[in-house]
This record gives C-alpha cells, structure tokens and sequence, in this order.
C-alpha cells in the first residue's frame, strides 16, 4: 500500500525588508544615508511583495526591517559580511549584544517555524524574498527574477526547473535565470536551513527579483504579484 503524500505547506522570510537602523546604533551610520538608501541597506519592494504572497497562500512570513548594514540576517554567524564597515566597530561584547537583539531571534523564529511542521509531517516549501540591483560593479544583471537553489538537492533542482517554465509562460517578455545574480548554495539563511532538515522535508528557494520591477511602477507591481502568485501555486502542485 503506497503511503499517502504529504501535505504541503508554504513559508515565507524577507531577510531585508527594511533599512532601519535602531536609535541605540544610530550614530554609528552618521553620514551613511546614501548606503542606507541603496541595495547595500535594504532590498527595496520585498516586503511589501512578501506580505502579498503570504495574504494570498495564507501562509507565514517572517521578516525584518532592520537594516543589513547593522547585521546581516543571511550570513552565516562567523562570516566576514555578517557586520558591516558601518557596524565592525563595535566591541564584541556589543556586537554580541546586536545578534542577540536582532539575529538569533530571527533565525531561531524561522527555523522553530518550519521544524514544527515538519513535526506535523508536512513537506516545507520556504520561499525567501529578495531583490537585486539591476547593476553591480559597472556589471549589468539583465534579467528580471533568478530562483535561487541548490542544484545538490534534487528537489529544489526540480522545482526550481518548473517555476522558471512556469514563470516564462506568464511573462514571456521577462528573462528567468537560475542560480542568478548568485548561486543558491553559498553561504546563506537556506543553506544553514538545509543543514538542519533533509531535502524530502525541506525546500529553501530564494526568490530574486530585479529591483527595476520589483520597486517598480504599480502596473509593473501589480503584474510582478499575479506572475509570482500564479506561477508559484501551480509549481507548488507539481511538488
């Protein structure tokens, strides 16, 4: 007797859905409005994409709107990026003080989230929302959405290839990478996630999307929330 499928559930992260900066550290980014402001502090148009996502799945999402130049929510604890030139000078004991606050929290809520339902023995779909500039180091990025994997996992692997196809069908006009603007295993949030739960209970994909479309128009917004939308629920059924 074949065992039935598990049931399927959606979860949803915006590592960088804001570019606040908490008043106790705030004059550690004197001058540093323009970095703030630029994809160096935030990515622009994500939260207000994930919430939709999650409205529309009735889904979960957990996010941030503190500023990735005080600590970065999607770097491993000992990597070189997880503080900022702005925020490197703080002692340890402080920056001890800022993971407590902002980044334990955070990925504990996260990853307490989806261990529960795997718990329940439900499969989890974690989609991560962020957005990338459309130019990097005088390099420019032209396509408008990369799905993010890693292509060790088979079934992110297959998942991904079904959300690009699904993705280019609705919006022909729009280039779908994978593994763009960067590779899905590198150090990250779902990298550290796979490590605590097996690829037949967990998949973590990083949706990346330009931020020409993603804090575009609200025509381009509009369209940007009904592709995302469509093409992931009829992806999520083929799981």
């Amino acid at each position: 007797m074949r065992e039935k499928p598990r049931p399927q559930t959606l979860v949803f992260s915006c590592e960088h859905g804001g570019n606040e900066v908490p008043a106790a550290y705030r004059h550690l980014f004197v001058g540093a409005d323009a970095a703030l402001a630029s994809h160096r502090g935030w990515d622009p148009g994500t939260l207000p994409l994930a919430r939709f996502l999650a409205k529309e799945f009735d889904a979960p999402l957990v996010s941030s709107t503190v500023s990735r130049l005080l600590v970065e929510l999607n770097r491993s604890r000992h990597h070189r990026s997880l503080f900022s030139d702005w925020s490197k000078p703080l002692s340890p004991a402080e920056k001890e003080q800022v993971l407590i606050k902002y980044y334990y929290p955070y990925r504990t809520q996260l990853a307490e989230l989806i261990g529960k339902r795997i718990a329940a023995r439900q499969r989890v779909l974690h989609v991560s929302v962020h957005s990338f500039t459309p130019e990097l180091n005088g390099q420019k990025r032209n396509f408008e959405i990369g799905l993010l994997y890693d292509p060790k996992r088979k079934p992110e692997q297959e998942f991904c290839l079904q959300w690009q196809q699904q993705l280019e069908s609705l919006a022909m006009e729009w280039r779908i990478r994978r593994n763009a603007p960067y590779r899905g295993a590198a150090d990250g949030l779902t990298t550290a996630l796979r490590k605590q739960f097996h690829e037949s209970d967990y998949l973590g994909i990083e949706l990346e999307v330009n931020q020409l479309i993603a804090d575009g128009s609200a025509e381009v917004r509009k369209k940007l929330r009904r592709v995302i939308s469509a093409s992931l629920r009829h992806s999520a059924k083929e799981l």
